[in-house]
């Protein structure tokens, strides 16, 4: 039983990583776009969304898809992007 449960977790692993990988991008592209057009945000909200975002792309080319994801949605979350 446990063997068991231990093989699904390692499959669920496996499997949602990459979903996680190409994820990102496209988050990325949804924040760029609001961005090119000029949300009304303070400038203190624009420096955050960009820091997100810059980090969000680092840990996406660093291989860490499920942190990036996280940091994209904060970035998401300020600039109203559902």
């Amino acid at each position: 039983m446990v063997r068991r449960t231990l093989i699904a977790a390692a499959f669920a692993i496996f499997v949602a990583t990459p979903a996680l990988a190409f994820h990102c991008p496209l988050d990325m592209k949804k924040i760029d776009a609001v961005l090119a057009d000029d949300p009304k945000l303070s400038a203190e909200q624009l420096n955050t969304v960009k820091t997100l975002r810059a980090t969000g792309e680092a840990l996406h080319n660093a291989g860490n898809h499920a942190e990036s994801v996280k940091v994209l949605a904060e970035a998401m979350e300020i600039l109203g992007i559902k």
